[in-house]
């Protein structure tokens, strides 16, 4: 076959660190060849090289025969090289067909027009968008699948994915791969990269696994499984306990009643939800998108707010509760961490030491009339050793970092403000296997050290790995209860569903 685009060792390096190390890369034409590793590996580093993002410190790029080296992603992009980011580059002030069509429009433009077209091209694509809505108020799904569209959209005849899936529902995902096949069927190549192990060997063709920045292996998907993928990416073998299922005698037994809520009730999202949450425990929330999980957590922290008449009554240790603000709820020792960690959980452009200090500043608990550089450096070092965040030191800016440094980041914010009971929504999502080893160690030293543990996931195997109980929630509120052992996958999708 064809190789459409080459590498031949490819390096770049940041201030003196080393994020991709003599790489060599093939890309055939109709292929989806997967990249594969843990955060840090240089999987985004080595594809924003193709797509003209970053320039390469040393190594060749050849584009169908031809050595190229782009200044700039417009530039891949006339060549015919397209990527869709793992955090979307949408305009949240513009409609979905204005971005659509964005950098590409005629010289005369008629509204009306581009939203027919854009409608007409998103229903090809069984993509179910409004083209007339604002970018803001979609969903992190719809603005995946908008991302996506895009990309198809500029008829580029390499297509480079980083985390597509991540916040897709089943069905959304049946169709963007349903999509995938067409587009290789029309001879489009595709890199694709993903934390989902399993879509990476059940799509791909080929895979490429990097670590530390270095290529450890590339082959034909046929002649790897799960095991050797892990193996590969980590240095060890991490398959049978990743996901390893709870027993009866390691389940915690319930301790203080912390957070009780009756009939809770917030607009459609949230429908009398009633629920007890306990201390020295793990509580998973397993519900499908749109269930109202995340509501019903944001309205617990403050974000959002209850119903004024009949919305119902939240216990905290005992106390009633109704928060104006999420401040309110952190100084009661209340905290949640986000499932966007983009847009909610970090300041992009500060460093990791910044960072930390703001969540101690906005916490209540600095003491302080001044602020301290020593005091921010201190308080750095402790949590980035404390939770294992790997960087080139305190001062690197947190849009530098891998998404799984970058969600420890935003668990440590939490973890600064000294909570009773903190919140996890989708902890894991977009994170390697090697970080979610060491997330899920974290989350289960909290609950082994008292705290009230409540992790929201979609991902029946994380169900099982952490919970001490699991609630199911439908439609805007609890239906059932279950104990981990002993329970199976389809008890807790039949629940959600039905």
């Amino acid at each position: 076959m064809t190789v459409v685009l080459s590498m031949e060792k490819v390096s770049k390096r940041y201030r003196g660190a080393t994020a991709v190390r003599d790489v060599d890369f093939e890309l055939l034409e109709g292929e989806l060849h997967s990249i594969l590793g843990e955060n840090g590996a240089g999987k985004s580093t080595l594809t924003k090289i193709m797509a003209g993002v970053v320039d390469p410190s040393d190594g060749t790029m050849r584009y169908r025969g031809r050595e190229v080296s782009f200044r700039s992603p417009s530039e891949a992009l006339s060549a015919g090289i397209a990527m869709v980011f793992q955090e979307t580059s949408l305009v949240p002030s513009m409609t979905v067909s204005q971005n659509l069509y964005l950098g590409n429009e005629k010289f005369l433009n008629r509204l009306r027009g581009i939203n027919i077209s854009a409608q007409q091209f998103l229903q090809s694509l069984n993509f179910t968008v409004d083209p007339t809505a604002l970018v803001a108020t979609l969903g992190a799904a719809q603005r995946q699948m908008l991302e996506i569209a895009r990309a198809v959209r500029l008829n580029a005849r390499v297509l480079i994915f980083d985390e597509p899936t991540a916040s897709l529902t089943p069905e959304e995902k049946h169709h963007f791969f349903a999509l995938i096949k067409r587009l290789r069927r029309e001879g489009v190549s595709l890199v694709f990269i993903s934390h989902a192990l399993e879509e990476s060997l059940a799509v791909s063709d080929r895979i490429t696994i990097l670590r530390d920045g270095e290529r450890i292996l590339t082959d034909e998907t046929r002649n790897l499984d799960r095991r050797e993928v892990v193996r590969a990416m980590v240095g060890r073998s991490l398959s049978d306990t990743l996901y390893q299922s709870k027993s009866d005698q390691d389940i915690r037994p319930a301790g203080e009643r912390i957070l009780d809520v009756q009939d809770l009730s917030m607009g459609a999202a949230v429908k009398n939800n009633s629920f007890s949450i306990f201390s020295n425990q793990i509580t998973t929330i397993f519900g499908l998108v749109g269930s109202g999980r995340t509501e019903t957590a944001k309205v617990i922290a403050g974000i959002y707010k209850r119903d004024f008449a009949r919305g119902g009554q939240i216990r905290f240790r005992g106390k009633p509760v109704r928060y104006r603000v999420p401040s309110m709820a952190v100084s009661d020792g209340i905290v949640y961490v986000t499932e966007d960690r983009k847009s909610e959980g970090f300041f992009d452009s500060m460093s990791i030491a910044e960072n930390f200090y703001a969540a101690l500043l906005s916490s209540g608990l600095h003491r302080r009339s001044t602020v301290s550089m020593r005091e921010m450096r201190d308080l750095a070092r402790k949590w980035r050793g404390e939770i294992g965040i790997r960087a080139i030191n305190d001062d690197a800016r947190v849009i530098e970092l891998s998404g799984g440094n970058q969600q420890k980041i935003v668990i440590g914010k939490a973890l600064i403000r000294t909570p009773r009971l903190i919140i996890f929504d989708e902890p894991t999502r977009g994170v390697d296997v090697a970080a979610i080893d060491e997330i899920h160690r974290l989350i289960q030293a909290l609950a082994d050290n008292g705290l009230a543990v409540v992790v929201i996931t979609s991902y029946l195997p994380e169900v099982r790995k952490l919970s001490d109980r699991i609630l199911v929630c439908r439609q805007g509120r609890i239906v059932e209860e279950f104990s981990p052992a002993g329970v199976t996958d389809e008890d807790i999708m039949f629940a959600a569903v039905h």
